[in-house]
């Protein structure tokens, strides 16, 4: 603001802080070329990248433009540092990919000490060009679980004399023939990444059927992982000079002298981490619908409409990204439904415990999927439950009694009224009402001090009649 002041005043002025206009231009020049300079520093150097979380779409999103960086600015080595329970299948088969096409050799480290490579994790590390294990670290238990709407098909239609025990026994077995092929799918998949790079087949089959585990002592011995690494500088130094398989050609690694150079991940990818938590997708969603109500309640208050839009378009983001059921979807809109109508039309409760109810299991089958960290803690649903029981019943309830009220001000408050005559006339006079004297014309002949009812308001004028006129029509 400054600076726009003194140049409208003059160059003169303007000559005095020629100082502080070279600092300012200097401080961006500098930041350009840092900028420049940290993306040339990859070139010719290991990036290292970190997993610490459950993997889902934002662990997906920057793996892949971590490896885009990589692979632009010709990074001799990628280290994905993980340390994951598991995650999305989706998620999982997408970072797989961008794996299997990355032209810079991939070595995932599970690590520190005490980390883990469960369920997805191990798939990725069994993907990877080198695998690598800290002391005292493990990795297995692949056994794929419910993922993203798969359910067992319904049992086929039986006879009418065939019983019920028939029909549970019928059911059962679907869901057995459904697991089966989860299995077999994921048993197929892990022994395709194993052969790959020459790994124990057997054993990859063995974590998926049995969701078998080992410490990563054992799973150098089994030939599971390529190395046991006491830290990253242990790794790099074990894997120069090694030869990898990049897309049917061979290459030898030069990790000695290199420099280390560590990607976070950027806002892009945090803020895609936040909104893919199931738990605030969920809390976006509640507080969107919330917002546009409020909204709809109170036209022209432009603050909830407009934080709840900007919730629930974030919500809906999420929630593409994730493995929604649609049913548990349903209900929670038929809970807004049933609380709109509970605070238009009181039931007695009736219509709010149904709303509450149809929330709650909503809320806990929206989710569909039992990978770790992605499920909606039930603390949250129930505390939502009853702040919007509340909210429902009581404040927009009482919102729209407020509305139905008679208007107590301004022109409007006017009709109805009654108004006291100040002089005899026969169309057109003057009246008085709230203490004030208004125009007003009537359809008979009124006198002075006569009591009239306003029945109409047409800019300042009154439009009167002779105080229980209509009443006596209707009598005679």
């Amino acid at each position: 603001h400054h600076l726009f002041t003194y140049a409208a005043k003059g160059f003169p002025v303007m000559k005095r802080y020629t100082k502080l206009y070279l600092a300012i231009a200097l401080l961006f020049i500098t930041g350009f070329l840092f900028n420049s300079i940290s993306a040339n520093s990859v070139q010719g150097s290991i990036v290292q990248l970190s997993v610490e979380d459950a993997i889902g779409p934002a662990t997906g999103d920057y793996i892949k433009r971590s490896l885009e960086a990589a692979t632009e600015s010709n990074a001799e080595l990628v280290i994905i540092q993980m340390d994951t329970p598991g995650g999305l299948d989706s998620a999982m088969r997408e970072i797989i990919k961008n794996i299997a096409s990355s032209t810079v050799p991939i070595a995932t480290y599970v690590a520190p000490t005490g980390a883990r490579a469960a369920s997805a994790g191990t798939y990725i590390l069994f993907a990877s060009h080198i695998a690598a294990m800290a002391p005292g670290t493990n990795l297995g238990a692949a056994t794929p679980v419910k993922i993203g709407g798969i359910s067992p098909p319904a049992p086929a239609k039986r006879e009418k004399d065939k019983s019920d025990k028939d029909d549970q026994a019928a059911g059962d077995e679907s869901k057995d023939t459904m697991q089966k092929k989860l299995i077999n799918d994921a048993v197929a998949y892990i022994r395709s990444l194993a052969e790959l790079h020459g790994r124990n087949q057997e054993w990859a089959e063995k974590a998926v059927r049995e969701s078998a585990s080992l410490p990563a002592s054992e799973a150098l011995k089994l030939n599971v992982i390529d190395i046991v690494a006491t830290s990253t500088v242990d790794l790099l130094k074990q894997i120069d000079g090694r030869e990898v398989s990049i897309h049917g050609q061979k290459r030898t690694l030069n990790t000695s002298g290199l420099p280390l150079i560590q990607i976070e991940p950027d806002w892009r990818s945090r803020l895609l981490s936040v909104i893919t938590n199931p738990n605030i997708a969920y809390i976006l969603m509640i507080i969107g619908i919330y917002g546009l109500i409020f909204e709809l309640a109170n036209p022209g208050a432009i603050f909830p409409g407009t934080i709840g839009a900007i919730c629930l378009l974030l919500a809906l983001y999420a929630f593409q990204l994730l493995p929604i059921n649609y049913a548990g979807m349903l209900l929670i809109l038929l809970r807004i439904a049933l609380m709109v109508a509970e605070a238009f039309e009181p039931s007695f409760g009736v219509l709010g415990i149904g709303g509450v109810i149809a929330f709650v299991i909503g809320s806990i089958i929206l989710i569909d999927t039992e990978a770790p960290g992605f499920g909606i803690d039930i603390s949250v649903i129930i505390t939502f439950a009853f702040t919007s029981a509340l909210i429902f019943i009581f404040v927009i309830g009482m919102a729209f009694k407020a509305r139905r009220r008679p208007v107590v001000s301004g022109l409007e408050e006017m009709l109805g009224g009654t108004a006291i005559v100040i002089n005899d006339f026969d169309d057109k006079g003057t009246v008085t009402i709230h203490s004030e004297k208004w125009q007003a014309v009537s359809n008979v002949p009124l006198h002075k001090d006569q009591q009239v009812k306003v029945i109409d308001v047409k800019g300042l004028i009154l439009q009167v009649e002779p105080l229980g006129s209509s009443t006596q029509e209707n009598e005679s």
